[in-house]
C-alpha cells in the first residue's frame, strides 16, 4: 500500500512550482523588455535586473511580489506601464540622481 501523502509535501511541491514559475515570468519579462537595461545597456546578470514604473500612479501590482503568479497576459500589460533597468540604475532613477530616458515617457 502507498504511503499517503501529506500536506507538507504538497506544500513543499507548490513553493518549488511557484518559485520555478515567478523565475520563468522573470526571464520572459527581461526577453520581452529587451533583455538589458534601458538605461545604461547592462546586460550580464539576469539577476541584476529590475523593473520600474514610469509612472507609479499606474501601478496595478509588482511583477514579483508577495509570490503570486499571475498569467503573462497580465504580466504583460503591466510590463508595459516599465522599463527594465539594473539595480544601480533604479536605485539612481528612484534618488533623482537619473532620468527615465524620454522615449519611455508616455
Amino acid at each position: 500500500m502507498a504511503e499517503k501523502r501529506k500536506y507538507s509535501d504538497r506544500r513543499e511541491y507548490m513553493i518549488k512550482a511557484v518559485a520555478k514559475r515567478r523565475k520563468k515570468l522573470k526571464e520572459m519579462a527581461i526577453e520581452y523588455k529587451g533583455g538589458k537595461c534601458q538605461i545604461c545597456g547592462y546586460k550580464k546578470y539576469s539577476g541584476a535586473f529590475d523593473l520600474h514604473h514610469i509612472d507609479a500612479k499606474e501601478k496595478e501590482f509588482g511583477i514579483a511580489a508577495k509570490g503570486y503568479t499571475r498569467s503573462w497576459k497580465k504580466v504583460k500589460a503591466e510590463l508595459d506601464k516599465c522599463i527594465l533597468v539594473c539595480a544601480n540604475c533604479h536605485r539612481e532613477v528612484e534618488a533623482g540622481i537619473t532620468s527615465v530616458p524620454k522615449q519611455h515617457i508616455i
